[in-house]
């Protein structure tokens, strides 16, 4: 596998077109080219020794049985029916067919590949540097407020992982603005980020008023509209679990705005996904 040094990022052009000029230009970041093709790591987790991918529209018709054999030899293939929720499974539930409702995948053992995919929802991959563990979710907003991410911080940490020792990557997902909700939706996920469920509720505006002043929130032309950015919220939640902005690296692509790259329900409205998956490295 090779990949090539970075390169400045110039608007609606395909990274991968160009290689010299456009290619690995995301900062922390790296397009990998293998015989396959190409997809993206983040340095984060790789420096750490977790072989992991995102990979992107070209690789369809390819699913995680063929793709796995790109990021390691001799791994087993684990991935969930997703349902747009907030259950977490231990990977040796999700093993074959018929694959169980599940959004995020957690290891219980070594040499397991753990896969989502997305197709505007942001994919999720969690290591643990120091048990070798690993998750994988799919996360939209129903996840962001189901609390998936805690689910699954907390089923590593019941197989000895510490959340100083975490390290996350927020795969290509829609942007924040390209992301219209409702102010529904927008409540939902400020319920999930408030600091204590048990405290009195706090108003609406006042809520919606401080994921606003984070840019989690910004407004809408539109009435009782506003746009999300996903990954931040996310982000936000992994914070308010104990981890710093160091154990955690979000990607900028936008699938909406990358149609070379990404498919996007959003954009297309069709049903296509992209795979993303990590290797455990526990010890069985």
């Amino acid at each position: 596998m090779t990949s090539l040094g970075p390169a400045t990022e110039t608007d609606n052009q395909d990274p991968l077109a160009t290689p010299d000029t456009l290619f690995n230009q995301l900062k922390g970041w790296t397009w990998v080219g293998c015989y396959g093709g190409y997809y993206l790591q983040a340095d984060l987790l790789q420096k750490a020794g977790f072989e992991h991918g995102f990979f992107t529209r070209r690789w369809q018709d390819r699913g995680p049985d063929q793709l796995a054999g790109y990021l390691s030899a001799g791994i087993s293939v684990h991935r969930p029916q997703q349902v747009h929720g907030g259950k977490v499974l231990p990977a040796s539930q999700a093993n074959r067919p018929p694959w169980p409702e599940a959004d995020g995948l957690v290891s219980d053992r070594g040499g397991q590949s753990l896969w989502v995919c997305t197709a505007d929802c942001t994919p999720i991959l969690i290591a643990d540097q120091y048990t070798g563990h690993a998750a994988a979710c799919h996360v939209g907003w129903r996840g962001v407020a189901a609390k998936i991410l805690q689910e699954a911080l907390a089923k590593l940490e019941s197989r000895g992982a510490k959340i100083e020792t975490l390290l996350v990557a927020l795969g290509p997902a829609v942007s924040g603005s390209n992301y219209q909700i409702q102010v529904d939706v927008a409540e939902a996920v400020a319920k999930s980020l408030e600091a204590d469920p048990n405290n009195p509720p706090i108003q609406l505006e006042k809520r919606l008023s401080a994921l606003k002043e984070r840019g989690i929130l910004d407004a809408d032309k539109q009435p009782q509209r506003l746009r999300l950015d996903i990954r931040l919220a996310a982000a936000e939640q992994l914070k308010r679990a104990g981890l710093s902005s160091e154990q955690i690296s979000s990607c900028p692509l936008c699938t909406v705005t990358e149609p070379s790259l990404f498919y996007s329900w959003r954009r297309d409205h069709i049903k296509a996904v992209q795979w993303s998956g990590i290797v455990a490295q526990a010890e069985d």
